[in-house]
């Protein structure tokens, strides 16, 4: 079939969002045909170029999110004709009027969260984590599920969207005086949120501005019979704008709609707004649930990346009966070597211990009676005081009794050297290992104060800090860091020029040329530390479960539902919780080994590319057959044509690319004097389809 594959920010450049599961996917459904359709929210993106395609990206076609083309018009004047103008006012005062009155409901969270915003800066997050008890989501369907409001702003979008195919676009209008005018009238009407009466013109401009950037897909030519009107299914790879294209290619075309989120639009709004004045949150607040609420109303499926996101889902109003998740796939070969190589050493390092268990079971083998090779704790000398109840000797029941506790304790003793061997032998040692983009949301403040805890308690421990500092901000977080590990430990400062290994806490930059792989990272280290006070998919998590890592992680996002028991989860921003769960595994070297292997199982079934590109061939699948397209052709006189689609349309697979050779046919049934025909070759794909 044809994929119509919508992204912002990421695929198919190199950097952004999202790049690499959507190449993985795109890749894996090799029998699928993709048409990419990508918004880019930076120039400096644009010029760092794309990723290499596969032959089923046929076309490709782009448009800038980060600036606005400029027709050469002022003021709404691009509008021909006092009727478009006209028509363009009320469907954006129709608009204006459902997000104001929709802002009720969120002005009144905004307020319950009011209480945690000084609480939640306190450890250097600039406003409400959205993790915290008063932000979270319930599991009843939200304030934006309300039907009246609902239809209200989707007539009114979709009047925009008519509009701006019928005049080539909206640009000016949205960025005119009658557009800020709009909003006045909008504010002062009764019914809308309190704290949008009093809004200045300057945070209506701040509004305007941000919802003409938002609705910028609406004046695409991606919406003919040639573009998305000609895929079989819109898969959006993530909400927002990136799903508004997908969201008119159905209004006008009918194409069936499927939308990812791996992470949730409306909270990223909610920490990206935080220090904004309380009008302009309630106002865009309000403006982002809409949109998101009718993309869940008008998607065939919503599949979220975890429960965390489902969760947020059903408050914006998804019906529950579209859901599914589809955990992101991640390449888990990179991380077979590092179990491979650590399987390897343990076994050569306890070949001895082994020998030796056998040659002492041997010694200690009684010669009229057979003991067990090995047993349970308790086994041994309950079966001992059995046996000795039948001879009835009180020195033979002291012999056997003894003999059982003895082979216990070696037991326990062999097998915490065994795991000690294991550890040895991958290099893990008493070595913490934390890995992800330093920032503010990461408290990478209190889990030093928490290693300061765990060197008290296990002196030979060590922290290996391993990330890059995201912008301006997170380069001030990381010095800040840096200097509070100088002060917590003296001999670990900018003037230390021992080797990183030797070093209480070393913090290096990931991805340098100097930098180790991040597998070599992970096997380094006896436990893996999250200590996070926002977070979403945890991606170093999955990592650290796939090299068979035992991990302590603080309870946010969907940690929990990541690691699944395989780790130790403590509530975040409470550095004694976490060191006491990190000196107790640094403690027992079993107990690690056998969370790490039970990790990396649950890793290696839910969190591989092979389950999530099986995942969604059968979401294209079910959302095709139950909403399949039904194109009307016409010829050049407007006169339906019967059969202008062919039936091989409906089969699965890339019918018109090359097949397979046929088995060869018997001797008596070859023509000799015909030669074969030469495959079908597959059309070039178009790279250079670039919307500005």
């Amino acid at each position: 079939m044809r994929i119509g594959l919508l992204t912002e920010g990421g695929y198919p450049y190199v950097s952004g969002d999202a790049r690499l599961w959507c190449d993985r996917l795109v890749r894996g459904l090799a029998r699928h045909e993709f048409r990419v359709y990508a918004l880019s929210r930076s120039l400096r993106q644009e010029d760092e170029g794309w990723m290499p395609l596969p032959p089923q990206v046929t076309r490709v076609r782009t448009a800038p999110l980060w600036t606005a083309v400029d027709d050469g018009a002022a003021h709404g004047r691009d509008l021909h004709g006092r009727r478009a103008r006209r028509r363009f006012t009320e469907a954006y005062a129709d608009l204006a009027r459902a997000v104001c009155e929709g802002g009720a409901a969120e002005g009144r969270a905004s307020r319950s969260r009011g209480a945690c915003a000084s609480g939640c800066a306190e450890d250097g997050v600039n406003g409400c984590t959205g993790d915290c008890a008063s932000a979270r989501p319930s599991g009843r369907t939200g304030d934006y599920g309300d039907d009246r409001q609902a239809d209200r702003f989707g007539n009114a979008l979709y009047a925009l969207a008519d509009l701006a195919r019928e005049e080539g676009g909206l640009g000016s209008a949205l960025r005119s005086e009658g557009a800020l005018r709009v909003w006045e009238r909008a504010c002062r009407t009764p019914g809308t949120v309190r704290t949008a009466h009093g809004a200045r013109v300057g945070e209506l401009l701040a509004v305007a501005r941000h919802v003409e950037r938002a609705l910028r897909p609406l004046s695409l030519d991606w919406y003919e019979d040639a573009e998305l009107g000609a895929v079989d299914l819109c898969h959006a790879t993530a909400g927002g704008s990136a799903a508004l294209p997908a969201l008119l290619a159905r209004h006008f075309s009918g194409v069936p709609l499927l939308v990812t989120e791996y992470g949730v639009p409306l909270r990223t709004h909610y920490l990206a707004t935080a220090d904004a004045p309380p009008a302009v949150r309630a106002l865009l607040a309000s403006f982002h649930g809409r949109l998101a609420a009718e993309v869940y109303r008008r998607a065939a499926r919503i599949t979220p990346g975890n429960a965390h996101v489902r969760r947020w889902q059903e408050h914006c109003g998804a019906d529950r009966a579209k859901l599914r998740t589809v955990y992101p796939g991640m390449e888990a070969s990179r991380f077979a070597e590092v179990v491979a190589d650590a399987a390897d050493a343990a076994e050569g390092a306890g070949s001895a211990e082994r020998a030796e268990r056998a040659e002492r079971a041997e010694r200690a083998e009684p010669a009229e009676t057979s003991a067990p090779r090995r047993s349970e704790p308790g086994g041994a000398a309950r079966r001992a005081a059995g046996a000795a109840a039948t001879t009835g000797g009180t020195f033979e029941r002291e012999a056997f009794e003894r003999e059982a506790f003895e082979r216990e304790a070696f037991e326990r003793e062999a097998a915490e050297r065994e795991s000690a061997a294991h550890e040895s032998a991958s290099g893990a040692g008493d070595t913490l290992v934390w890995v992800g983009r330093v920032e503010p949301a990461k408290d990478l403040v209190s889990l030093l104060h928490a290693f300061a805890e765990v060197r008290a308690h296990v002196p030979t421990a060590r922290l290996r800090i391993v990330g890059t500092a995201a912008g301006a901000e997170g380069r001030a977080y990381l010095e800040h860091c840096e200097h509070l590990a100088a002060r917590l430990f003296p001999d670990d400062g900018h003037e230390d020029t021992r080797p990183c290994g030797d070093r209480p806490v070393a913090f290096e930059e990931a991805g340098a040329p100097d930098a180790p792989d991040l597998a070599a990272v992970y096997a380094a280290g006896a436990v893996v530390v999250l200590s996070s006070v926002v977070e979403g998919f945890p991606v170093s998590l999955v990592e650290a479960m796939f090299c068979g890592r035992a991990t302590v992680s603080t309870d946010v996002g969907a940690v929990v539902e990541v690691i699944g028991g395989t780790g130790l989860v403590v509530p975040p921003r409470e550095p004694a919780a976490l060191a006491r769960a990190c000196v107790a595994l640094l403690r027992d070297p079993a107990r690690r080994r056998r969370l790490g292997e039970a990790a990396r199982a649950r890793a290696l079934e839910l969190f591989t590319v092979e389950q999530n590109v099986m995942a969604f061939d059968g979401l294209y699948l079910d959302v095709v057959s139950h909403s399949p397209r039904r194109r009307v052709l016409v010829d050049d006189r407007g006169a339906p044509l019967p059969f202008g689609t062919p039936a091989e349309a409906r089969l699965p697979g890339n019918w018109t690319g090359p097949r397979r050779p046929l088995r060869r046919a018997p001797l008596w049934a070859s023509d000799t004097t015909t030669p074969p025909a030469a495959p079908a070759q597959r059309p070039e794909p178009v790279g250079e389809g670039v919307a500005r």
